[in-house]
């Protein structure tokens, strides 16, 4: 029998004169993976801040098992900002020692990219205080993680992780024993960890059983139910009206209500998007052309992030685009948002990119653009305009589509200045289509949302008639929205990805094991022997001279990075030979980062090149 670790008995807070939770009473035990889900301001923070003892409740108790080791990840961390990543993660261990540990190497792998920390300017020695949300929020989750506790309460654990890190966090979840309650909005991450659901809604919490997929169908199976005691209760009248007439009422049998059931909800239910009546009502609008890029070449400062890209962005198209962090998604979308903006006159680095003459451009960055805030939320959307046709002949007031946001009337006469960041987040969005725009271009749109304005802005976008582009590290979001998926997998090209998300990772692990298979192959193979074995593989992109410059080039590849893998092997060698000595260690350290960086470079520009032969 599973032993109870924290226990919420009754338990109430109130904040004014709403009560926020009233009379709850939950438990976590070993096992537990609980997902946390609930409208922003509905309490989801404010119940696991309880349970952590951050936070009193005004009424109840809350109790912890004798000894429980409790970890939380809070949205404020409490780092020393002049403290280093490497005293705050790893406590000042000496190299030697946790190198040796896999699962430290695991953790610090999967949340920054390499045991080197690519992107911090000095690796683990880097100081924290001028760092980024994101970047320490990544450090206390780490920290966190490099535990052993017997509980782990995370809110919002995904924010700021790209698409890999959250498939790693989620593995890495799954293989622990702590039992885990965790507050997200990421419904991909949601089913991958969770095994309960705590569904936080107007002062109670309602269970149930499985992730985020099971919990949907089980609340549709309840709010059947509850439709059915509804439609009871409003007959109940003229059922007893027709008793007094016909005397004794005839014998019934009480209804069974099974999962069957909550099928025939979804029975008659049509595909979320109808794309063939979409794609003529984006025809009409835009016409033929929207974005047209001709050997574009993006850059940000003196990083080449895109070379050479030739692509079109045509009237209905729903595009996700996927990539790591710094491989220029963003830096794309400014450039075709600049284009548009001077009609044409700001071009990139290289290369030209055209706009169509009808495109209506919105962009959503990950900015939350500031308002007067004194300003309401209704006139701040009705400052845009007072109607917005929505397409398909849906028409919506400014009054209409700000409760369809989530802001009901009362809501509507709230100051921008007292929302929360969530809310304010669904503002910028709201504004955004009352400007009717036929293209639409949106940044990590779901950061701050919560899972009921996500899923009430995907059934918007289901019947929005324009092309879209998505930027998100929501995989479920992305899923769900669009059509296409494309990738910048840090070799500055744009490719599509025909099987979407998963074929994104397959690609990033494939890459990953290809440079390691073009080290040891060069390690084995002699320089003489490459290019017989080059020409034996089939046909080459390249012909004449371009190809026997490129496979010499290859070649000459090949022996460099034999050399630095010899290097490596070398440096290994002698960080174990001399592990008690810490500044021999910190030395070989610094030489076998700078070795790793350099094989890294070559391999890259060594698959570049196999591409093309």
């Amino acid at each position: 029998m599973a032993v109870n670790l924290a226990t919420i008995e009754s338990v109430t807070k109130v904040y004014g004169t709403r009560a926020l939770l009233d009379g709850v009473s939950l438990g976590v035990s070993e096992g537990d993976r609980i997902g946390v889900v609930g409208r922003n301001g509905d309490g989801k923070t404010t119940l696991i801040r309880m349970l952590a003892k951050l936070e009193e409740p005004d009424g109840g108790r809350i109790t912890w098992s004798g000894g429980l080791q409790m970890a939380v990840l809070t949205q404020h961390d409490s780092l020393d900002p002049t403290a280093t990543i490497r005293h705050e993660v790893i406590a000042d261990r000496a190299d030697h020692e946790w190198l040796g540990d896999a699962r430290i190497r695991d953790i610090i792998e999967g949340l920054f990219g390499g045991l080197d920390l690519p992107g911090f300017p000095d690796g683990l020695d880097t100081v924290i205080g001028p760092l980024s949300g994101g970047e320490r929020r990544r450090i206390a989750l780490a920290k966190l993680l490099l535990g052993s506790p017997d509980l782990i309460v995370l809110d919002e654990p995904t924010n700021h992780l790209d698409v890999e890190g959250i498939a790693w966090l989620a593995r890495h979840l799954q293989s622990r024993r702590s039992a885990l309650v965790c507050v997200t909005h990421d419904r991909w991450f949601l089913d991958q960890v969770c095994t309960r659901m705590w569904d936080v809604q107007h002062g109670s919490v309602h269970e149930y059983e499985g992730g985020y997929s099971d919990y949907v169908f089980a609340r549709a199976e309840r709010s059947r139910i509850e439709a059915v005691e509804e439609q009871k209760r409003q007959n109940l009248a003229r059922k007893e009206l027709a008793w007094l007439r016909r005397g004794a009422p005839a014998r019934t049998s009480k209804p069974r209500y099974r999962i069957e059931a909550a099928n025939a909800l979804i029975a008659d239910v049509p595909e979320p998007r109808d794309k063939s009546e979409l794609m003529k009502f984006a025809n009409a609008r835009l016409g033929r052309t929207v974005f047209d890029l001709e050997g574009v070449t993006v850059k940000a400062g003196p990083k080449l992030l895109l070379e050479n890209l030739t692509w079109q962005l045509g009237p209905g198209d729903r595009i996700g685009l996927l990539g790591v962090n710094g491989a220029g998604k963003t830096s794309l979308l400014r450039a075709m948002r600049d284009a548009y903006a001077s009609e044409g006159d700001v071009q990139p680095a290289s290369g030209v990119i055209k706009v169509g003459k009808t495109v209506r451009l919105a962009y959503l960055s990950q900015e939350v653009a500031e308002l007067d805030p004194a300003t309401r939320v209704l006139q701040a959307v009705e400052q845009v305009r007072s109607r917005v046709d929505l397409g398909k002949g849906r028409e919506m007031s400014a009054g209409q589509l700000c409760e369809q946001f989530g802001f009901g009337k009362d809501k509507q006469w709230t100051p921008v200045g007292d929302l929360s960041g969530g809310e304010r987040r669904r503002l910028q969005l709201l504004r955004l289509l009352m400007d009717e725009p036929n293209v639409l271009f949106l940044d990590e749109p779901t950061n701050d949302l919560d899972i009921e304005t996500l899923n009430q802005l995907e059934d918007l976008l289901d019947g929005w008639p324009g092309t879209m582009v998505v930027i998100s590290h929501d995989r479920f979001f992305i899923e769900r929205t669009t059509d296409i998926t494309y990738a910048l997998l840090g070799d500055r090209r744009l490719r599509m990805l025909p099987n979407g998300v998963d074929e994104y990772l397959e690609r990033r692990t494939a890459m990953a094991a290809a440079a390691a298979a073009a080290a040891s192959a060069a390690a084995a193979v002699s320089g003489a022997s490459a290019p017989a074995a080059g020409a034996e593989a089939g046909a080459p992109a390249l012909s004449g001279g371009d190809l026997r410059a490129a496979k010499k080039e290859m070649q000459k590849l090949e022996r460099q990075i034999a050399k630095l893998d010899e290097k490596e092997s070398k440096l290994h060698a002698q960080l174990a030979e001399h592990a008690a000595d810490f500044s021999k260690v910190a030395e070989l350290d610094a030489q076998l980062r700078a070795v790793r960086e350099e094989k890294e470079e070559l391999e890259m520009s060594w698959l570049e090149l196999a591409e093309q032969v």
